[in-house]
């Protein structure tokens, strides 16, 4: 996906964007180890063990961003892949890994609903002869590491040719459900039968599988491309009556999405968690008060139709990881003043708020100058751990991570990660 287009940053006119941790460390595990000095001499070692901190990884295959590697592999190759991020993840003692399992309304699960993931054999729909949700989940624990499952819940495919789909594909046999939009097609969050068939694909991996969170990124309705419309023009007449403007009806729908899906996560297994990836900026202060001192191109609120803020008010979601992938002193977002803004919105609201971090961004030539240096991620880190409602990290993205061009995240490790955490709870 050409490092996630999702995760692409638009300031101007609106446009397209060996391992220590065998296992979890229990509190009472870190207090001896306090007690009998074993950590003297480390410093902020004991806070590293006693305090709960997320620190995760994303393994995109959308497009085989990280794994696999490429389409095609036996399942033994794929199978070993898969172990090696899991492997790198204990290696720097992260505590989780956030794994892509839906990237295109198709699954890395024998799912009912959706045909087997394209990135797995490169034919969509072709059974890869093993399970690589039900491995995942099993081989994480295994080692002590979270597997968050994570869904995309509306795109359909990076082209916009149904006839590539499989020919069971939903969105081949449901073409009404689908829109086109920036060359790349869609479900329309606007039909009430879209949202319930993807709240039932995506519970099916929760039912079965003993995940430990569900996890959403920023895809709700997509990124504006300029000069193009959505065309959701029938459904808004059909259903959005009452609503002031279509702003607001897309809005609702997606607001629907979320509460729907927070509540029968929680019926079914309330245990797991619900969390959200949003782009960075909810709003600039500019357009709103209660919004943060940036002057960001894209608004989650405005353009992607998408309350990040207000979910979390109204404790929709456990976890929000907004993805703030500037650096410090970028001046249309700065990762200096979107930090403390984060952390002022979950401030008593009881959701956690890890920061999505860019990895990717490290020594590459095309990014400024920040980014070259490899203390530029650790003092990210650094900095947001001056506030206590940062309960971690998470870093896009698993190859990023193995590469490390520059030693960025060895850096991190070396700066913050010296002892194993546990994820919150």
């Amino acid at each position: 996906m050409r490092q996630m287009e999702r995760r692409k940053f638009v300031t101007g006119a609106v446009g397209t964007v060996a391992g220590v941790m065998a296992s979890a460390v229990m509190a009472g595990d870190a207090a001896a180890a306090v007690r009998d000095g074993a950590l003297a001499g480390l410093p902020g070692g004991a806070r590293d063990v006693l305090r709960s901190d997320l620190r995760g990884m994303w393994v995109a295959t959308i497009e085989n961003v990280d794994w696999p590697s490429k389409p095609g592999l036996s399942a033994a190759a794929q199978r070993a892949g898969l172990i090696a991020y899991l492997d790198e993840a204990v290696a720097r003692r992260l505590n989780a890994v956030i794994l892509q399992v839906r990237p295109s309304a198709d699954a890395l699960w024998p799912s009912p609903y959706e045909p087997w993931a394209k990135c797995l054999t490169g034919v969509q729909g072709k059974d890869p002869g093993w399970d690589p949700l039900g491995t995942a989940v099993q081989e994480a624990h295994s080692r002590g590491l979270e597997l968050h499952a994570w869904f995309n819940p509306y795109r359909v495919a990076n082209h916009a040719d149904p006839s590539l789909l499989s020919a069971r594909h939903p969105a081949r046999l449901h073409p009404e459900w689908v829109v086109p939009y920036g060359g790349k097609l869609y479900y329309n969050p606007g039909l009430p039968e879209v949202r319930a068939f993807v709240q039932d694909a995506m519970l099916d991996a929760v039912r079965r599988y003993d995940i430990d969170a569900v996890h959403w990124d920023d895809y709700f309705y997509p990124y504006p491309v300029a000069g193009q419309s959505f065309a959701d023009g029938a459904a808004y007449a059909k259903y959005g009556a009452g609503f002031p403007d279509r702003a607001a009806w897309r809005r609702s729908n997606t607001d629907k999405l979320v509460r729907e899906m927070s509540e029968r996560i929680k019926a079914l297994k309330p245990a797991v968690r619900f969390g959200i990836s949003p782009f960075g900026v909810w709003r600039n202060a500019s357009t709103d008060p209660l919004g943060s001192r940036t002057e960001a191109g894209v608004q989650t609120y405005d353009d992607l139709y998408a309350d990040t803020r207000g979910w979390i008010k109204k404790g929709w979601i456990d976890h929000v990881c907004p993805q703030l992938y500037w650096n410090i002193g970028f001046a249309p977002a700065d990762y200096a003043a979107l930090v403390p803004w984060w952390g002022e919105v979950v401030r008593g609201t009881g959701v956690d708020l890890f920061i999505g971090e860019a990895l990717y961004k490290a020594g590459d030539p095309a990014q400024p100058a920040a980014w070259q240096d490899p203390a530029e991620l650790s003092r990210h880190i650094g900095f947001a751990a001056a506030y206590d409602q940062v309960r971690g990290h998470v870093y896009f993205s698993g190859k990023s991570v193995v590469t490390d061009r520059i030693g960025a995240m060895d850096r991190v490790v070396a700066d913050h990660y010296r002892t194993r955490a546990r994820p919150p709870r």
